[in-house]
């Protein structure tokens, strides 16, 4: 199955003290999930504000394709059943 491509940069831009911090880290994140359809879903659905809409549907779904992509390991096979039942409120099915 082809997937969606994406590259994740993440800055460190200050310790919980405030001291500047000039730290990155970037790799890519392939996808099922077209990530930017599920950020505007959130947004429309949760009722959150579109930066915390952003910042949960990337970080599920960079959590989840982990899960999806590593099934035979056995500390992500452990975690499958509370991300599907995670899926499943988000779903609306819960």
């Amino acid at each position: 199955m082809s997937k969606h491509r994406y590259h994740i940069t993440v800055d460190y831009l200050a310790d919980n003290k405030g001291n500047e911090i000039n730290q990155s880290i970037q790799f890519d994140a392939p996808n099922h999930d077209d990530i930017f359809r599920i950020i505007e879903l959130t947004k429309q659905r949760e009722g959150f504000t579109p930066e915390i809409a952003a910042r949960f549907a990337v970080g599920l779904k960079l959590f989840s394709e982990v899960l999806l992509e590593n099934k035979d390991n056995e500390f992500c096979a452990a975690l499958r059943p509370h991300m599907m039942e995670i899926m499943g409120v988000i779903k609306g099915k819960k």
